[in-house]
């Protein structure tokens, strides 16, 4: 179990040895001369199955989203040809349809409640999320959950305006596409933890549909370990006519307001917001997913979403877990929330004519990558402490055990207060406290991370300030 770079092993006693070879590259940095991406290779089954994912199966549901003339929350839930209705009882039968190969266990349900009047919410409304459950398949993991979403839901310029069309090609039936080709691929194969596969209403006025999701997902107790939304993800051409087809933006909040206790304790201790648990997640993402089997470039944005704007991930940041936004990376901003026109000879309107299908897949194939990763790793490691008391060189780390039949042992990584990827990776073994002699912990940051025996890492943790 080594990196293709500078890994070495170091017992608790032993890390001073490994200490004067830290640099280089290591697997969050290792190119390859084919490649000249900066992840890990998948799995050889993994790129079998990202290879799956179909552009003419995204094309399809695009472009069935769009039949449906307006996806306007406030539209009709009854009219089996048009309106919100319409797209959720087909996006019902898509959904049970992906959910077949698998044998039963992919469970599918629609998730609905009234949201009474508010912002952009005249009048009570039903909201409906459809939600897809592929449960995962070791009893230690089980319970840990990772969930992926996109919101069928569209608007014209006005977001109250129920009665225009609103086709939401890129905005976001390309979302939803990505995610119903994710549960159709991901449906025949087995995964430790638990995936849900969600496509959400209410987005455009105001995530009610995902904020009732996480509410009720936190009431619950439920173990959410990390959450995707993919909103806009449809286009690789800027409103300029440049063009940026094999990256993707990852939208990473820092610390919370108001701080958690762990965040409080950073602040305290002269730590920083880029050890945020939702940019440890987004390193996660770019270290699996940005291969060969994607061919994409996953840039990390360290801000919770565009400027003055927001989207799905942002309910379930405000209820403490980890949620990151995919994006693609050069916006057309007269294709969303236009009301479909021409002017000045300019085609206004998020029409499917302007969607790259096969870019589309691209981004879903980094979120499955990704998926399947967290899905198949042992549980981000609970309890790090780094122990700042004192002006001592060593840097002494402890951690809570994991509890996976199939734990191997953990990782110590660092890296440059600078530099945005993990640096450097030490191999501690199957302990629960290592000390680094001689290694300031003034001149990195830290995390700690843990492995199984079939080689799959865990996200980093980020270990907390502890005096004792």
């Amino acid at each position: 179990m080594t990196d293709s770079g500078i890994t070495r092993r170091a017992a608790l006693t032993g890390a001073a040895a490994a200490l004067p070879l830290i640099g280089g590259t290591t697997t969050a940095q290792a190119k390859t001369a084919s490649d000249g991406f900066t992840g890990r290779p998948v799995p050889a089954d993994v790129a079998r199955m990202l290879r799956e994912i179909s552009p003419a199966n995204i094309r399809r549901t695009i472009e069935k989203l769009v039949s449906f003339g307006t996806r306007n929350t406030l539209s009709s839930q009854t009219d089996p040809d048009r309106g919100i209705g319409a797209a959720r009882d087909w996006l019902f039968d898509e959904f049970k349809k992906a959910a077949l190969p698998s044998g039963g266990r992919m469970t599918v349900e629609l998730q609905s409640y009234v949201q009474p009047v508010a912002s952009r919410i005249p009048v009570p409304t039903v909201i409906t999320n459809v939600v897809a459950t592929l449960p995962g398949t070791a009893p230690d993991s089980v319970a840990r959950t990772y969930v992926v979403s996109g919101h069928y839901d569209s608007m014209p310029t006005d977001p109250t305006d129920f009665v225009k069309d609103a086709p939401g090609a890129n905005d976001d039936a390309s979302g939803v596409a990505a995610v119903l080709e994710m549960a159709r691929v991901m449906a025949t194969r087995q995964f430790d933890a638990t995936v849900v596969f969600m496509a959400v209403a209410g987005e455009e006025q105001g995530t009610y549909g995902s904020n009732f999701f996480a509410t009720q997902a936190k009431a619950n107790g439920k173990n959410i370990a990390g959450m995707f939304t993919n909103d806009i993800i449809g286009s690789s051409t800027g409103p300029a006519g440049e063009r940026d087809p094999f990256s993707i933006r990852v939208f990473a909040e820092g610390l919370a307001n108001p701080a958690s206790p762990l965040e409080a304790d950073w602040r305290r201790f002269g730590g920083d917001e880029t050890e945020s648990p939702s940019r440890q997640l987004a390193r996660y993402i770019k270290e699996v997913a940005e291969n060969e089997a994607t061919h994409m470039k996953v840039n990390i944005m360290y801000r919770r979403d565009r400027l003055g704007r927001g989207g799905d991930h942002i309910p379930f940041l405000q209820q403490g877990y980890s949620a990151v936004r995919f994006t693609e990376p050069k916006e057309d901003y007269r294709h969303q929330h236009q009301d479909v026109r021409v002017e000045n000879g300019v085609q206004i309107g998020d029409l499917p004519e302007f969607v790259d299908y096969d870019y589309c897949a691209r981004a879903a194939r980094v979120n499955a990558a990704a998926l399947a990763a967290l899905a198949r790793s042992p549980a981000e490691v609970q309890g790090a402490l780094i122990n700042v008391a004192g002006l001592r060189a060593d840097t002494e780390l402890r951690w809570t055990p994991n509890t996976e039949a199939d734990l191997a042992g953990y990782e110590v990584v660092l890296r440059a207060p600078t530099a945005p990827q993990w640096e450097h990776t030490i191999e501690v073994g199957n302990v629960t406290n290592t000390t680094l002699k001689n290694v300031s912990k003034d001149n990195f940051w830290f995390g700690i991370r843990a492995t199984d025996t079939q080689g799959n890492r865990s996200p980093v943790a980020s270990p907390r300030p502890t005096t004792t």
